[in-house]
């Protein structure tokens, strides 16, 4: 059976290489041009790096950053043109792998850097590793000067990471409190201000953190109106009860230096005032857990 020439380059032309967009291959570094490279990457055509997906970082030279004759990695972003070119990009691959470690990141409750890009009406933007992400005002840890922080690099734990959706949404406020919960201990007074007031109980800012004062924790006695009691803004202290430093949650108390049930309704200035000497005793009664 005979086997021509133009058998076999029909035979090659069925053969060939069915490049897939989003698909990531292997290439060499074959040549340069004004605006990018070209990519031997075992197609009839040899592939085309324009200098915009080189890096998320600037590239100011191109064959010191990419060699001739360097091999590796390379996503196609654009499929095979008419005269069988694809196009690549070795930015969007940096982004792929970074959204990767992201999702590893949130899973390990990790932190991470993040630089502020931005300010806009719920927060502010911010960049990471080339990914941008967005910081909520209410987990930012000074909410009111948000322009001072355009240009600061600030430590943030990951809120959301969905890569399918680009949506990146981070917390500076967990993270502080990840690195202060690992400074607190169970017994401990702090001393702090109400951040808000919610219909279970009260949310305490103090050092960096954010702990939980429940509504049963609040009193011995049963309490009916919160807001009838505290405002937003207004001194408290209270006693660390347990710490989840898995969730990153702290729980406080003020029940526990209460001399009588309810005499955080009837006399709570007094209570403050002597909260030093009353956690003391309530340190005991905790078992000795946090001396």
């Amino acid at each position: 059976m005979s086997f021509s020439m133009d058998d076999f380059a029909k035979a090659l032309e069925q053969h060939d290489y069915q490049f897939q967009k989003d698909q990531v291959v292997r290439g060499k570094v074959a040549s340069y041009d004004s605006f990018g490279a070209y990519i031997d990457i075992g197609g009839k055509a040899a592939a085309y790096l324009p200098q915009d997906e080189v890096s998320t970082r600037q590239v100011n030279n191109l064959a010191e950053f990419l060699p001739e004759g360097e091999e590796r990695e390379f996503l196609i972003v654009r499929e095979q043109d008419a005269d069988g070119q694809v196009t690549l990009s070795l930015r969007q691959l940096e982004l792929k792998k970074t959204w990767e470690k992201m999702v590893n990141l949130q899973e390990s409750s990790q932190t991470l850097q993040a630089r502020v890009s931005g300010v806009n009406k719920g927060g502010v933007t911010a960049d990471v590793q080339g990914i941008r992400g967005f910081i909520p005002r209410s987990h930012l840890v000074d909410r009111n000067q948000l322009e001072s922080l355009i240009g600061k690099a600030i430590t943030v734990s990951l809120l959301e990471v969905d890569p399918a959706r680009k949506k990146l949404v981070l917390s500076q406020r967990l993270a502080t409190q990840a690195v202060s919960l690992s400074q607190l201990e169970i017994g401990q007074l702090v001393n702090g201000a109400i951040a808000t007031i919610k219909p279970f109980g009260l949310f305490i800012d103090f050092e960096g953190a954010t702990g939980l004062l429940h509504i049963n924790q609040i009193s011995k006695n049963y309490i009916s109106s919160l807001e009838a009691l505290f405002q937003p803004g207004q001194p408290i202290k209270a006693l660390i009860v347990d710490l989840d430093t898995v969730k990153n949650r702290i729980s406080l108390s003020t029940k526990v230096l209460e001399n009588y049930p309810g005499e955080m309704v009837e006399k709570m200035s007094e209570v403050m005032a002597e909260a030093e000497v009353r956690a003391e005793k309530a340190r005991k009664e905790l078992g000795g857990r946090g001396e």
